[in-house]
């Protein structure tokens, strides 16, 4: 009897431990799976998918601290403007070789001059693949030189993810500047800075223009600028239309009656007819307009601006695509003298190095005033 009731005990026994093995190992198996699919959900998860400025859909592994480089016309400016020089790893052979000129994110950081080549760069140039992998970068940050077959093709080539960046058309208050400025701060981790910098520029604009929108045509003088740089020095003659600076502090540009946007060549006739009352020309070619003033002293001569002294240099502003921490500066230099009753209290200096701080953390005002001029009136005599 004893026996047999003992038997039945351990049979009990070895069903509950058998019942047990088995639920232990079901939970294992399901925390197993569960934590494979965790795995795989994180690691989908640690790709960051952007949509760039040609609309081209960038897989970026999604980890701090990426390796940085930046190709073409203004992509590493855009870059520093976020992320100051965090990161870069790279830099084009032009940025070395050429000097410094108007670049002020180089007066900024000469300290890129220093790190690896990454390829020849200029506006004519072609990536190269093997200096940009050599480098290991996570991102390629690229200007609109690339349309979306060539920097798809960059992106096969090297294996590393291409972001194409741009600055549209009007220098500064672009939708294009600030796409591709979130762009960067979302792929760098440094979304606020973006923000910080896009509501800086909204601010300017906001302040110029309240002060100046409701002047009427008849109490604004005519403005004309000469000696504008595109892809080169140009002469008295080069000029824009819906010139940003301008454009911003409702100016009456000359230059619009000609129904042209953007940079142009203009006959020496047509600026006698404009006649304008105020002259700002961009002193990276000033010595060319001085050249052309002892050939052509007459024609300088017959204009009411410099007749009446009214003639100003402004700091140069496009050297390998737009400064636009400059075209800011120059704004307000612009709007104090155009507008000089309505800024009374701008300090154009203080403003400009305000502007440089802010967007490359120095000032650099005086710098580019030593080399160039500076907001001072100009005299070809």
């Amino acid at each position: 009897m004893y026996n047999i009731k003992n038997r039945k005990i351990l049979f009990l026994n070895a069903k509950r431990l058998l019942a047990l093995a088995l639920a232990i190992c079901f939970l294992s198996f399901l925390s197993t799976s569960i934590f494979k699919a965790f795995a795989k959900g994180e690691k989908a998860s640690s790709k960051l998918i952007v949509t760039d400025l040609l609309g081209r859909k960038v897989e970026i592994e999604n980890k701090k601290n990426k390796r940085l480089v930046a190709i073409g016309p203004g992509a590493l400016r855009l870059v520093l403007y976020v992320n100051g020089t965090n990161n870069i790893v790279g830099v084009e052979n032009v940025e070395k070789v050429w000097e410094e000129g108007s670049r002020t994110y180089i007066m900024a950081y000469p300290q890129l001059k220093k790190i690896p080549t990454i390829g020849q760069g200029g506006a004519d140039s072609s990536p190269d693949p093997e200096k940009l992998i050599a480098v290991k970068p996570d991102v390629i940050f690229a200007a609109s030189f690339l349309d979306k077959a060539k920097a798809d093709a960059l992106q096969a080539k090297t294996k590393i993810p291409v972001v194409v960046l741009d600055y549209g058309t009007k220098l500064l208050f672009d939708e294009n500047v600030y796409k591709s400025l979130r762009l960067i701060g979302k792929i760098v981790g440094r979304q606020q800075r973006a923000e910080d910098l896009i509501n800086y520029m909204q601010r300017c604009k906001a302040f110029l223009n309240e002060r100046t929108k409701n002047i009427p045509a008849s109490k604004k003088p005519k403005v004309y600028v000469g000696a504008i740089s595109f892809k080169g020095g140009h002469g008295f003659e080069s000029t824009m239309g819906k010139y940003f600076p301008f454009l911003a502090i409702n100016a009456l540009n000359v230059a619009d009656s000609s129904n042209k946007e953007g940079w142009f060549m203009v006959e020496k006739e047509k600026i006698l007819e404009w006649d304008p009352d105020l002259i700002f020309i961009d002193e990276a070619n000033l010595e060319l307009v001085k050249q052309d003033y002892k050939k052509n002293p007459e024609f300088y001569k017959s204009l009411s601006a410099f007749k009446n002294g009214r003639v100003y240099g402004q700091l140069p502003y496009n050297f390998y695509w737009t400064n636009i921490d400059t075209v800011l500066a120059d704004t307000f230099w612009i709007a104090k003298v155009v507008f000089p009753d309505r800024f009374r209290d701008v300090d154009p200096v203080k403003r400009a190095d305000e502007v440089y701080k802010f967007f490359l953390g120095k000032p650099l005002y005086s710098k580019m005033a030593k080399k160039f001029g500076g907001f001072v009136k100009i005299n070809l005599d």
